[in-house]
């Protein structure tokens, strides 16, 4: 059934979650597809299709148990348990993702960093030691790992992607500037805020010229009538 669902839908099945957990922590009870659109700007019906993939829930004219709504959506989404967490490259990112204090309420739990530089390994960096990459098998071996957080230069990127399909992780975030090759049942997801922030930059330069035709116009008409 998971294949059957578009990507995009499971991409926003945790911006649902946590807005339900606000709801949820604020004391609401039950929300309608409308109020939940509201919050997450999207249309009431976008909200119940994407909810359709996965069961019924709520009545129609009643809205949805927001409790048992958030319930089952983590259900889906895996939230119920932990999982654990290794980061290949411990340089300014790396060392940033790791102090970062976020992932571990969420049940996300990095046990273990690895580096290749010989500057980085030993050191310690939060709670953690920093191995050397070529650790990163036996690790795997001796500690279930679910998820791989890849924080590398892009040159070292697919040997490290390489390095973790090999030691049997399955799922990788990949913050290297460019796109791994993985075997199928492998799953990245790609990671790049250059790229985030040149796509922004086509709608401000769009805004740019519209704003430059206006203007042009105005020059135009106070020409023209002078």
């Amino acid at each position: 059934m998971i294949n059957e669902i578009p990507e995009v839908v499971i991409l926003r099945l945790p911006l649902y979650a946590r807005v339900l957990a606000i709801l949820d922590d604020q004391g609401t009870d039950v929300v309608s597809s409308q109020t939940l659109g509201t919050m997450l700007q999207a249309t009431p019906a976008q909200i119940r299709k994407d909810l359709s993939y996965f069961g019924r829930f709520g009545k129609q004219g009643r809205g949805y148990k927001v409790s048992g709504l958030l319930r089952e959506l983590r259900q889906i989404l895996g939230l119920e348990k932990q999982w654990s967490v290794v980061l290949i490259g411990v340089g300014q990112l790396g060392r940033a993702i790791l102090s970062y204090g976020g992932f571990a309420p969420q049940g996300f739990h990095i046990i273990a960093a690895f580096d290749s530089n010989p500057a980085s390994v030993g050191q310690r960096v939060g709670d953690l030691v920093v191995r050397d990459v070529k650790d990163l098998e036996t690790v795997a071996g001796d500690r279930q790992v679910d998820i791989g957080i890849v924080a590398v230069p892009a040159e070292a990127c697919q040997e490290v992607v390489d390095l973790l399909c090999q030691s049997g992780v399955r799922a990788i975030l990949n913050y290297a500037p460019v796109q791994p090759r993985t075997p199928k049942g492998v799953w990245v997801r790609d990671i790049d805020p250059v790229v985030a922030l040149q796509s922004m930059t086509y709608h401000l330069k769009s805004l740019e010229g519209r704003r430059d035709t206006a203007g042009g116009r105005g020059r135009r008409v106070a020409a023209a009538s002078s």
